[in-house]
């Protein structure tokens, strides 16, 4: 008799893209977007910390080597040096690890970008579980200290479709904003639903009885997938994708959670400071008494290793979100 295995992960693992094996995906979706806007806009300009290979600006910088700067491992002079770009009428998209952008440059972000509201694009990679570099790479929290920030608006993509829009959105977005980005082999879902990305704008992409999901970024993709496995279960699953973290689409989540539904939020990221947490003040700001949990990272540092592996050791996988509705539900 002969028995199936799983294929043994390696260290390679540890930066693996988070697509599920045979899924449909898009080669780096962030650069060719940014890319073909450039070809309209002359305005559009691309700044690197080190990271262009690693945050798919190579292709912009392929592309259009004219506009593009390589501002060496310093992101808090890449952060300066766009602010003086966005100043004298240029559209900057500044790109590194979404680490670095938040923990190391936040001050040139706020004071530099935010106060004076300029129309600078920081895009961070890595964002919360998709690398499994530990803690050095780990943007567990970049949420919470961004959400913070006044005026700055946040958007946390699902797949390349909403990659694909984000970018020409955030760039006639008049004010400072930050991309989550998803890199390299990014999978593509959201094409197979009636949605289009509207900045601050939510949108349901399935309906259900017994439980709705409010999920933002790859945690969507991972929430589409629990609601189809568990109609075997007669578990009928409502799913609304919240692409804008800030400013967030209100009226929609108090709609969706204004029922008699078990509301469970999903994301990548700590369950401090997060969608969670947002979600849980405009429930409660709005009255309503409903079930309420939520999916995500702990409140830890995380550990190094596999990233499926690490997915499922810190319940962001697929299995984890299902068991986690069945025993929620039982």
């Amino acid at each position: 008799m002969t028995t199936s295995a799983k294929p043994r992960l390696t260290t390679s693992a540890m930066i693996a893209s988070f697509a599920d094996p045979g899924q449909r995906t898009s080669p780096a979706p962030f650069g060719h977007a940014l890319a073909a806007l450039a070809e309209e806009r002359p305005e559009i300009v691309g700044l690197s910390a080190d990271l262009a290979k690693y945050t798919d600006m190579h292709v912009f910088r392929a592309a259009h080597p004219e506009r593009f700067f390589q501002m060496g491992m310093a992101e808090q002079v890449m952060l300066g040096a766009a602010a003086g770009l966005a100043e004298v009428g240029l559209v900057p998209f500044a790109s590194t690890y979404s680490v670095f952008a938040t923990r190391r440059a936040y001050d040139f972000l706020c004071l530099d970008i935010a106060e004076p509201g300029l129309n600078v694009n920081v895009v961070g990679a890595l964002p919360g579980l998709t690398t499994g570099y530990g803690p050095s790479h780990q943007a567990t929290e970049d949420l919470a200290i961004l959400r913070g920030c006044p005026d700055l608006t946040i958007v946390d993509p699902c797949d390349s479709v909403d990659i694909a829009a984000a970018v020409p959105a955030l760039a006639d977005h008049d004010g400072p904003t930050y991309l989550r980005l998803l890199r390299g082999q990014v999978p593509t879902v959201l094409d197979e639903y009636d949605y289009r990305f509207e900045l601050g704008r939510a949108a349901e992409l399935r309906t259900g009885r017994d439980v709705v999901l409010i999920s933002t970024g790859l945690m969507t993709m991972r929430a589409l997938q629990a609601a189809q496995r568990l109609e075997a279960d007669h578990v009928d699953v409502a799913v609304l994708h919240v692409p804008t973290i800030k400013p967030l689409d209100r009226d929609a989540i108090v709609a969706a959670a204004d029922t008699d539904r078990l509301v469970l939020t999903c994301e990548n990221h700590t369950v401090i400071g997060g969608l969670g947490e947002a979600v849980a003040t405009e429930i409660a700001l709005a009255g309503i008494g409903t079930r309420l949990g939520r999916i995500g990272l702990p409140d830890e540092f995380l550990a190094a290793g596999a990233l499926p592996t690490l997915h499922d050791r810190y319940g962001l996988s697929t299995d984890a979100i299902v068991a986690r509705i069945k025993e929620s539900l039982a």
